[in-house]
């Protein structure tokens, strides 16, 4: 580390349990930060050590509720009106990212609108895992490391030492992430075409490929309500698949989803820790990106390349 150039690691309230990994393994310890609670609602950011001259690293991953959002704002403001050097947010789950372009009339593009607010907050960069829609990247004019949890599944697929293996994608908008996946483990890929009833509920679904006598993993990067990675792991094993497990990026598993996994034919769902998991399903296994966001620091921190440390 640069011994000119001191860094800073802080974390907001739900993601300090990633931040303090991350510290072990940077080696340092995390920033001392308070953040005051009002009657109201209402909250304030107190850094409780000096970040003057130095790169601040914030960790925070922005799902909802909006306070997650908000905190990070206010400890972006207050690094900023610190004399921070540099401001770098971590943010392993970027919230709002569905939102990402216009699919009818009059509606938000809500993935540029919290762009616009990081960006006037005061970020100099964005450290974020997984995009939802890879463009959004282009909604920032400052620089965008964007790491990839295959780094950690990939070697974890691998392990199980599966036969007949199978990557699918429970939808047609997640077949590249799949395909590279196929591509890099050398087996097939499957689909699975559905549409929607409405928002969060599944109409149809069809697989487009063959399951049968196969091992089944199915990618994707967020799993919210688990309907359509449930419904398709159902429809697999109907289809004569062996087995079917799931590994997907971001943990966001809301309302009844942890009941759907549990009643699906799924053996197992593997996440990161992107997003705090305490529902105690016992089909849910989350595996740890701490090491991977620390090596990112490392490389901004040294002016090195992260892009070496991809594996697809």
């Amino acid at each position: 580390m640069s011994t000119t150039s001191p860094f800073k690691v802080f974390s907001g309230t739900k993601s300090k349990y990633l931040a303090e990994k991350i510290c072990k393994s940077l080696n340092c310890e995390l920033g001392n930060m308070i953040i005051t609670h009002f009657a109201d609602g209402e909250f304030a950011v107190s850094f409780e050590e000096s970040v003057r001259g130095s790169h601040v690293f914030l960790v925070q991953s922005t799902f909802p509720n909006s306070d997650n959002l908000m905190e990070l704002l206010l400890m972006i403001d207050a690094a900023k009106r610190a004399s921070a050097k540099s401001i770098i947010a971590v943010i392993p789950y970027f919230g709002w990212a569905r939102q990402d372009r216009k699919d009818k009339p009059r509606v938000s593009i809500g993935a540029k609108l919290v762009a616009d607010l990081l960006s006037v907050a005061g970020i100099d960069r964005l450290i974020t895992m997984d995009l939802h829609a890879d463009q959004i990247q282009g909604f920032f004019d400052i620089p965008v490391d964007h790491l990839y949890a295959s780094t950690i599944f990939l070697p974890y697929v691998q392990s199980m030492n599966l036969e007949n293996l199978v990557i699918a994608s429970p939808d047609v908008g997640g077949s590249k992430r799949a395909s590279s996946y196929a591509k890099y483990l050398d087996c097939p890929l499957v689909l699975c075409n559905k549409t929607r009833e409405r928002a969060n509920v599944v109409a149809t679904m069809q697989i487009i490929g063959d399951v049968q006598d196969k091992n089944v993993v199915l990618v994707d990067d967020i799993v919210d309500t688990a309907g359509t990675i449930s419904k398709a792991a159902d429809l697999m094993m109907q289809n004569g698949a062996k087995s079917v497990r799931a590994i997907a990026s971001h943990c966001i598993m809301s309302g009844n989803a942890s009941e759907r996994v549990r009643e699906s034919k799924m053996t197992e769902i593997v996440f990161t820790n992107s997003i705090p998991y305490t529902k105690g399903c016992p089909k849910v296994k989350q595996l740890s990106v701490a090491k991977g966001f620390a090596e990112a620091i490392k490389c901004v921190l040294e002016n090195q390349s992260i892009s070496s440390h991809y594996i697809c």
